[in-house]
């Protein structure tokens, strides 16, 4: 017997007259009762012969395949790059097709079949087509793939599945389909659970959790009823769930879903005889799916669930651009304080304080002003508050209380003739916490030549009321110093004139609130005063004069206003009345002409 290198050929392709017929017999039924699945295939695609195991998984019987298109019967002929490939193989131009197909069994279950096509080689036309079942195998990709994807506690779709449909909602071929084009999410957060978990224990807290995504996954069935599709519920960690809504319609549509969502986990809940109830927060965002990416819908989520629970917590959030955008500015300021204080993009303008009896200019409060490369020039409070928080205050304020005593003494020098005025600076309470106030102060005076008593520092009510240890003694070594201590916005804290005969404090700075209800000049006639706030301040005046204390009144901005306040006996006006605040060579013009009471220069 003469073989080939090709090894043993079904009998319906082998060339007789190499073989004996006793050859030909064996390799027939070697061919018709091997456990693979295997057919032959001519040129055409058409099957030659198929053997028992062949029809067996197809769930036919072998001999009614001869003549069939064998592409149709195991699905390679589903789309363009199998069909070429297969073309490829029968023709001898590729040596082997391999892939996955899922076929339909005539009893109606599903088969996974591993199909491989290869040439019969030898110079013989057609091919020799081969299945395994690979079903138990995808069986258990499947089950394993399910518990990867899955949170084990609520059985939901966990982070990695959640990503991944949300980002395939995101590709254009799912919404440039069909649908709207829109995507939503409302991004859910259980409010105080960690007290669950650390009162009653972590078992009663995933029963809880459990108990939750129930209501939730009941929420999305009512919703996606008679719509297209029901919204994805999935467990993203911890207490964080999220709904995932697809062609979403608008945000009546996601605000009704949050506000179902909400109502559902209303409802106590009832764990092994634990009776619990609870609240929610959700932050909602919805959109064009076109242009956005899964990181950025998530980001915008997830600010706004931080607004629901900052605004109260037990509520539903919508996302507002224009809120966002204001956060998105505040920390990109908190991010370039610093640098910007290395890079000198700070300045001081000075606002006028003028005595309400001889309308004489006293002093100046000196203002700082970020002079910001991108968004302009910026008051204080727009970043004064982030100074404190990453405490690059403490630098900011060393810097203005320098620049401001240096510019104080230069106008000294250059008006000789005129009797000098005060300036006085802010200061934060961190300042005085975080750095040796009395220090930088002593320092600045010594290298400024500036007298002492020509600097008032200025500390808000709530931070030099109560004040005790540190803060107390750097007052009284300031006071003992020279330096005046003034309260600014006094009368919107503690209010405790009492108190204030035990602090170092020279100058009280009365809130604008109060000066505001004082009578203002209409276009046609004055409007009536307000009595109680007159009779409020005229109180607070004289309690503060009899504690040696001298009261200043800001925004003060008509002249009925200093007139009432100047029969009332306060002391000194600050306000648009008097001047802007303006920049150093405007007060030297002020020194130089004598034109001290100036209205808005």
């Amino acid at each position: 017997m003469s073989g080939t290198s090709e090894g043993p050929t079904p009998a319906a392709d082998l060339d007789r007259s190499a073989v004996t017929d006793s050859d030909y017999t064996i390799y027939h039924r070697v061919f018709a009762t091997a456990p693979l699945s295997m057919a032959v295939v001519d040129p055409d695609g058409s099957v030659v012969s198929a053997n028992t195991a062949f029809g067996a998984l197809l769930g036919t019987d072998p001999e009614t395949l001869t003549g069939r298109p064998a592409a149709d019967l195991v699905g390679l002929s589903t789309d363009a790059r199998s069909r070429h490939a297969y073309r490829e193989v029968l023709g001898g131009r590729q040596a082997r097709l391999r892939c996955t197909r899922r076929l339909k069994h005539p009893e109606g279950h599903s088969v996974w079949v591993q199909v491989t096509v290869a040439p019969l080689g030898g110079g013989r036309p057609g091919a020799l087509l081969s299945l395994t079942d690979v079903s138990g195998r995808r069986e258990l990709q499947a089950r394993l793939r399910h518990l990867q994807m899955h949170d084990p506690v609520t059985r939901l779709p966990n982070r990695t599945l959640f990503f991944e449909r949300l980002t395939a909602a995101l590709e254009a071929e799912a919404y440039e389909r069909s649908g709207t084009g829109r995507i939503g999410l409302c991004y859910l957060d259980v409010d105080g659970f960690k007290a669950v978990n650390d009162t009653l224990g972590h078992r009663v807290g995933d029963r809880l959790l459990a108990a939750v995504a129930e209501r939730l996954t009941r929420v999305a069935d009512e919703a996606g009823y008679a719509r297209a599709a029901t919204p994805l519920v999935a467990r993203l960690g911890g207490d964080e769930f999220a709904l995932l809504v697809e062609d979403s319609t608008g945000t009546e549509q996601l605000a009704d879903l949050a506000e179902s969502a909400l109502k559902a986990l209303e409802e106590p809940f009832d764990l092994a005889g634990q009776r619990l109830s609870l609240t929610a927060s959700i932050g909602v965002v919805e959109r064009q799916a076109a242009g956005t990416t899964a990181t950025g819908l998530m980001q915008a989520a997830d600010t706004t669930l931080y607004w629901a629970k900052a605004d109260g917590k037990g509520r539903w959030t919508l996302f507002d651009p224009e809120r966002n955008a204001h956060r998105m500015t505040r920390q990109a300021l908190s991010s370039m304080l610093r640098p910007a204080i290395e890079r000198g993009e700070f300045a001081l303008e000075y606002q006028p304080l003028v005595g309400m009896g001889d309308g004489r200019l006293s002093g100046v409060e000196a203002l700082i002003r970020w002079h910001h490369p991108q968004f302009g020039m910026l008051s204080p409070n727009r970043f004064i508050g982030l100074a404190e928080e990453d405490g690059s205050i403490v630098q900011l304020g060393r810097w203005a209380l320098v620049t401001a005593c240096r510019q104080a003494r230069r106008w000294q020098q250059d008006h000789p003739g005129e009797p000098p005025i005060f300036v006085s600076v802010n200061v934060a309470v961190r300042q005085v916490w975080d750095s040796d106030l009395v220090a930088d102060v002593a320092e600045t005076l010594a290298e400024t030549g500036l007298a002492p008593q020509l600097l008032q520092l200025e500390l808000t009510e709530s931070a030099v009321m109560g004040s005790a240890g540190r803060p107390l003694q750097a007052l009284q070594a300031l006071s003992d110093m020279g330096v005046r201590i003034a309260i600014d916005d006094f009368g919107t804290g503690y209010s405790n004139l009492a108190y204030l005969s035990r602090l170092p404090v020279k100058v009280l700075k009365l809130d604008g609130s109060f000066v505001r209800g004082f009578q203002y000049e209409g276009d046609q006639k004055a409007l009536a005063p307000n009595p109680a706030d007159e009779v409020i301040v005229e109180a607070m005046i004289q309690l503060a004069h009899r504690l040696g204390l001298t009261v200043t009144a800001e925004c003060v901005e008509t002249s009925a206003q200093a007139t009432r306040l100047r029969r009332i006996g306060c002391d000194t006006g600050q306000g648009w009345l008097y001047s802007r605040p303006v920049s150093p060579d405007r007060i030297s013009e002020l020194l130089g002409t004598q034109s001290y009471a100036v209205g808005n220069p």
